[in-house]
């Protein structure tokens, strides 16, 4: 299901899944897949920012204001439908090949054999020996000094973490903004990150040392 993102300047973007969406955004934002849920973030934004993300849309005619959030998300919803990303095309079946053809093929594969070295075995054979082959690992990105991503850094490094309700009052976000940014911020950045409740019973998240 397509699933757009709105960041805190007002840039929509659209995925083809919220786990494409969490795993590309660096920066919080809010997502939603239906005109209904746009509907439900709408109805917390001030009547400002409802203008400022019509009239940032390529193509419309701007706006001082909106009767209702319901009216300006059902606007915005319909404006956006041609960002949604456009379903891959399914290759075409591959045509039957005639059996006597196929073992006409493996005759002649296998004459190739006798005369020629296989190119796999080559490869290993000429590989230097005792070595093996490097695994990648993603480096931590510190990030810039009071961003917002800083902060929770520095929450998430405390020996007992901080709990979701912790990180939503210090930061002003939302629910889905927090669990957002750390399936995709904190991700992005290198930081693995447990999620664990406390004795209260708190969703808490603290990063892994």
């Amino acid at each position: 299901m397509t699933t757009f993102t709105i960041d805190e300047q007002n840039n929509i973007t659209a995925f083809g899944s919220k786990e494409e969406a969490a795993a590309a955004t660096g920066t919080p934002f809010d997502s939603f897949s239906s005109q209904q849920e746009l509907a439900e973030l709408a109805k917390a934004w001030p009547a400002e920012r409802l203008v400022a993300i019509w009239n940032g849309l390529s193509g419309v005619e701007p706006v001082k204001r909106f009767k209702t959030s319901k009216a300006a998300a059902g606007r915005i919803w319909e404006r956006i439908q041609s960002l949604a990303p456009v379903p891959p095309v399914a290759a075409p079946a591959e045509p039957k090949v005639d059996k006597t053809a196929k073992r006409g093929a493996r005759v002649a594969q296998g004459a190739s054999k006798k005369g020629k070295t296989n190119q796999s075995a080559t490869a290993t054979k000429n590989a230097p020996k005792g070595k093996t082959a490097a695994v990648k690992v993603q480096e931590v990105t510190a990030p810039r000094d009071g961003s917002k991503t800083a902060q929770v850094v520095a929450m998430l490094q405390r020996k007992s973490g901080a709990t979701l309700t912790e990180i939503m009052d210090k930061m002003g976000w939302q629910r889905h903004t927090v669990r957002g940014f750390m399936a995709g911020a904190m991700k992005k950045a290198g930081y693995a990150v447990e999620s664990f409740k406390s004795d209260k019973g708190e969703r808490t998240y603290r990063i892994s040392q």
